[in-house]
Parts: C-alpha cells; sequence; structure tokens
C-alpha cells in the first residue's frame, strides 16, 4: 500500500472537520443490528471503569507522571484544556517485555476526568500541536494521541526490524490504555484516519476488550495482497469519463516526454541534494512519482479539481513538471523523502499489503509498473511478506465486530477494498460520503446516517443526552467548533502512505 503525495493531508484533526460538499443525495452504508449494553461494554463499565490512579483532586499533570515509566517533555497551553506531550517507556518486543525497552511519544489533551476519552492513533508520527478528532468533538472529550512505533524518535536503537508488527503496535496501545484507563476511568472510544483507521482495527481485534466503541476512517483492507481488481474497477467508473480521460492523458504525456521532464527532475535533485540510493535510479523514482498521479488525485482532490487538470496537447514541459509536483511530489522518492517513511514502507512489505492497479493507457510507456515495498525499504533490512495477517483481521470485522464504525469516501481510491460487517457483528457500521475523498467523516454523510453514526458515537461513550436516546435524528457534537482544534490543514510536504 503505498502513494507519494506532496498534499499532505494531516488525519490527527483532518477527520475532524473535512465534509462532503452540500447537496449530496444518496450514502451506501451497511449495519449490523444494534444492541444493548451487554458483552465487553458491561464487563468495562463493571470493573476498569471504577478504577482510580490516586486522589482525584490531585494536579493532572502529577497523575500522568505518576504513570510508571511516563515523562514529560513539554505543557502547551490551551484555553479549556491542559495539553502534554509526553513519553512512555514500552517493551521493544510485548511477548518478552525483559528483552529492551524504547520511548513512546503521546500526546493528552485534557478536559476532565470525569469525560470519556477517545485514543486517537495517526498511524505514523504524532503531532505535538493541540487538536480534537471528530469523535472527541463529539462526544466533549479527553484526547489521548500515539505515535506509532517505529516512527522516529518513537523507534529503539538498535532496531529490530521484526518487531514492527500489527500486533505489538497493538499491544502499545493496550498498555497505554491500561496504564490512563486509572486516571481517565469513564467511557474509551479509538480511532484514526487512514492507516491510523487500520491501526484502530486491529487493536480492537487483538484488545476487543479494552474500547467501547472504534470509528475508523477511510481504512483499507488489502485482504489478499496480489489481487486488486477492485482498485481497477474503482479507476474505471470514478468522477466523470471527461475527467478521467484529462488525467490519463497527463499521466501519459509525462512518460512521453520522459527525457525533457527526467532532466527538470535532475535538476531539481541537485538544487535540494536529493539522492535515489534506495529506489535505485532517477528513472525509477521518476515514474514511481508520475505513476502516483491519478491515484493521489482522487485520494485528495475533487470533482471541482478537474478543472485544473491541464490539458495535455498543450501543456508546456515547466507546467507538466509543476503539475505532478502539485499532485505526486517528485522528493516523494528520494532517499531524503523514504526514510521518515521507512516504517510504513516495511509493513506494506510484510503484513498491510500494497495495490497494484492495470495501467492499459501506459502500455508501452511505463518500465517498471508499480513497483513493490520492497523497491523504498533499505536492502539491509530484511522483508517477508506474512500472508495470512490481513486475512486474519478481515475475517475477524466481518463476523466479530462489536461496536464498530467505518467511514469512507465515494471517489477515495483506498475505499476500493474496505472493510465490511456481516452475520455475527453488533451495533456495527459501514458508511460511505457522497463524494468524499481520503478526508471523509462523519460530517460528510447524508444527513439520517450523519445523525445515526452521531448518535451511536454519543451512546458509545456514555454521553448521549435523553434527547438522543429518544430521537438519534437530533444527534450533534456536544462541543462547539473550535478552528484552531479541529480546523484541518492542508501541509505541502511529502507523504508516503495511505
Amino acid at each position: 500500500m503505498r502513494r507519494a503525495l506532496r498534499w499532505l493531508l494531516s488525519l490527527t484533526v483532518l477527520i475532524g472537520t473535512v465534509s462532503a460538499g452540500a447537496g449530496a443525495t444518496a450514502g451506501a452504508a451497511t449495519a449490523a443490528e444494534p444492541y444493548t449494553q451487554t458483552g465487553k461494554a458491561a464487563e468495562t463499565a463493571s470493573t476498569a471503569d471504577t478504577s482510580t490512579a490516586d486522589s482525584g483532586t490531585a494536579d493532572i499533570k502529577d497523575r500522568l507522571l505518576a504513570v510508571p515509566g511516563m515523562s514529560l517533555i513539554e505543557e502547551k497551553p490551551y484555553e479549556g484544556y491542559r495539553y502534554f506531550v509526553l513519553s512512555y517507556t514500552q517493551p521493544v518486543d510485548h511477548k518478552h517485555p525483559s528483552r529492551g525497552t524504547f520511548e513512546q511519544r503521546l500526546t493528552v489533551l485534557h478536559k476532565d476526568t470525569s469525560r470519556p476519552t477517545v485514543l486517537f492513533t495517526g498511524g505514523y508520527n504524532v503531532s505535538t500541536t493541540p487538536s480534537r478528532s471528530e469523535p472527541t468533538r463529539i462526544i466533549d472529550g479527553n484526547q489521548v494521541s500515539l505515535e506509532y512505533r517505529y516512527f522516529t524518535p518513537s523507534r529503539p536503537s538498535p532496531t529490530d526490524w521484526s518487531k514492527l508488527d500489527i500486533r505489538q503496535a497493538a499491544s502499545d496501545e493496550h498498555r497505554v490504555f491500561t496504564a490512563l484507563k486509572k486516571i481517565y476511568s469513564k467511557k474509551w472510544l479509538t480511532t484514526g484516519g487512514s492507516k491510523g483507521g487500520m491501526t484502530a482495527t486491529y487493536y480492537e481485534r487483538f484488545y476487543p476488550r479494552d474500547m467501547d466503541g472504534v470509528v475508523a476512517y477511510v481504512a483499507p483492507n488489502d485482504v489478499v495482497n496480489n489481487e486488486d481488481s477492485a482498485y481497477d474497477r474503482f479507476f474505471e467508473k470514478v468522477g466523470t469519463a471527461e475527467c478521467r480521460a484529462k488525467l490519463n492523458a497527463v499521466q501519459r504525456e509525462a512518460l512521453i516526454r520522459r527525457k525533457p521532464l527526467e532532466r527538470k527532475y535532475a535538476d531539481y535533485a541537485a538544487e535540494n541534494s536529493a539522492t535515489f540510493t534506495t529506489v535505485g535510479t532517477l528513472d525509477k523514482a521518476y515514474e514511481a512519482v508520475v505513476l502516483d498521479l491519478v491515484w493521489g488525485f482522487w485520494q485528495y482532490s475533487t470533482a471541482a479539481d478537474c478543472a485544473d487538470v491541464p490539458d495535455a496537447k498543450t501543456v508546456s514541459d515547466q507546467d507538466l513538471f509543476a503539475y505532478v509536483d502539485e499532485i505526486s511530489g517528485w522528493s516523494a522518492y528520494t532517499d531524503q523523502g523514504l526514510e521518515p517513511y521507512t516504517p510504513y514502507y516495511y509493513q506494506a512489505g510484510t503484513q498491510l499489503g500494497s495495490p497494484t492497479i492495470q495501467l492499459p493507457h501506459l502500455k508501452g510507456l511505463s518500465r517498471y509498473g508499480y513497483q513493490p515495498p520492497r523497491n523504498f525499504v533499505p536492502r539491509s533490512i530484511p522483508m517477508r511478506f506474512e500472508q495470512h495477517a490481513m486475512r486474519d483481521i478481515d475475517t475477524w470485522v466481518r463476523h466479530h465486530a462489536d461496536r464498530m464504525l467505518f467511514v469512507y469516501g465515494e471517489n477515495d481510491p483506498w475505499g476500493a477494498e474496505r472493510f465490511s460487517v456481516g452475520k455475527g457483528t453488533h451495533d456495527s457500521y459501514v458508511y460511505t460520503a457522497p463524494g468524499g475523498n481520503h478526508g471523509a467523516n462523519v460530517a460528510g454523510l447524508v444527513p439520517a446516517e450523519k445523525a445515526k453514526a452521531t448518535a451511536r458515537v454519543l451512546h458509545w461513550a456514555g454521553v448521549a443526552p435523553a434527547a438522543v436516546q429518544a430521537d438519534p435524528s437530533a444527534a450533534k457534537p456536544l462541543a462547539t467548533y473550535d478552528a484552531k482544534l479541529d480546523k484541518h490543514e492542508v501541509t505541502r510536504e511529502n507523504t508516503l502512505r495511505p
């Protein structure tokens, strides 16, 4: 699973505010029947909910730092909250905790210990700027955000890459939850977008008794790594025929003009001291960026942006080079662009999988096709793909999902292979935001689904007002919109991820 984009939507805050355009008609949805509070939710209420760490009158910073292994990096002021950037000592190997530790960054957006808490994971580095995920705003709660293991600085040294897997990462979350549940004793939800949505789902699979609910946004589900026809079907239908033709023509033109544009790429690399040791050659990096163009457009753009796609027949070399840079990012497959995301590519090539789509419009022009994750990880790091990992997750979700909500965007390529809920699941849903991209969220759903999803999140967190319990259509976020906490920002930088 890999895409190189320069327009990075920061999912840490993106899932709190992005919504589909007005005038949406109908969203696709599947759901399993709701149920009363039994099973894991009842067990949680009768056990962990009543635990405490120490005196509830102690300062929250003192209570957090009283957790064994927890240390303070800094506290940042934010009106109405306390915000802490922390470090927590984790075992490198949860199965053998005596075999070394590392420091994992996390942040705590503290509102009140009497409120429920959201455990947020972006699946990558954690942001150290105060922000609020959509579920946190819906329930007006606390938020604990965790950096994914092996993303610097949360990386063991020396680095045993074999300990970077979905089970170890889930165990990181479990230990953080176990430690902080003694302070934040009310209900907990977990959430994340994209790779973070995947991470939240895997955590639920391995520790199904921890959370009272899961909200997973735009989470890819590549069950069978070498069967990717769903993506081919997606690209045959997404948007309008005119827009698809324009994008394909620009992508094709970038390969037709490979020679002059590669000269520009070489100049770019020289100016930025960029190298290509990991991918192998400038030519391989060039094609990888070009092949990301169509996928990258639909991942982060909207149908309205089709008007800005240049005319392949008349666009100048410089404007073509600039447009590819805007959508895909020339720095993405340089050594410098790849290095921060080595943990992602490692996981894509060992467990998560990576899509390969057919490119008939590039026949005779593409030399390498979609390159595998192995090409984007230094050869000094061994990799072996585990065929069963995603099958296990998919099977579990299909038959055992309990209080899980999946939200996808209609026009997001990553949603072509998605999670489904079926027989044996309870109070679990899959919704699609009409016209939505990789920033799809509850706010972008059609009104009935938006209200239903919001009501379920409030119910799972134990804070649904009486009016919502009587009429779910009345559901809305409990916290007022905050332009700083809830506003998503588009940051122009390299990224290599779903």
